[in-house]
């Protein structure tokens, strides 16, 4: 699982720089700046999200069932979260009209939420330093 958790990370943040890098230069001029500073909003959570992972995938404080829980979330919450504002970023690029599949953010988002919540959980039970 930690390599999964890893190689995910990495994948998640290279992919972030990229379409970082894609919204600074290649779409400035094709979208708007508000489409632009919500595709980069995309970009910064998927980025914070790939850090999570990192960190899942290299500490002990997580059983191997928490970690996996984590993964599925937090890819899930990336995709729909992330995938879906990048898509409505860009809608006025698209034939497709994105705005119809605009309630998926939210729950994206709501896969970020408990992922987060479960790591709280998780601290929470740790046993206080000696």
């Amino acid at each position: 699982m930690n390599k999964l958790l890893l190689v995910s990370a990495a994948i998640l943040g290279m992919t972030a720089v990229l379409l970082g890098a894609f919204a600074a230069h290649g779409l400035k001029e094709l979208i708007t700046l508000e489409s632009l500073q919500v595709f980069e909003t995309g970009v910064r959570y998927q980025m914070y999200h790939a850090l999570v992972l990192l960190f899942a995938g290299t500490t002990l404080l997580f059983s191997a069932k928490t970690k996996q829980y984590l993964f599925y979330l937090v890819v899930l919450g990336i995709v729909c979260f992330s995938g879906s504002i990048y898509a409505l970023a860009t809608n006025e690029l698209s034939a497709f009209n994105f705005k119809s599949i605009g309630f998926i953010t939210p729950i994206g988002g709501l896969f970020l939420i408990t992922a987060w919540g479960l790591m709280l959980v998780n601290f929470l039970k740790l046993k206080r330093d000696n």
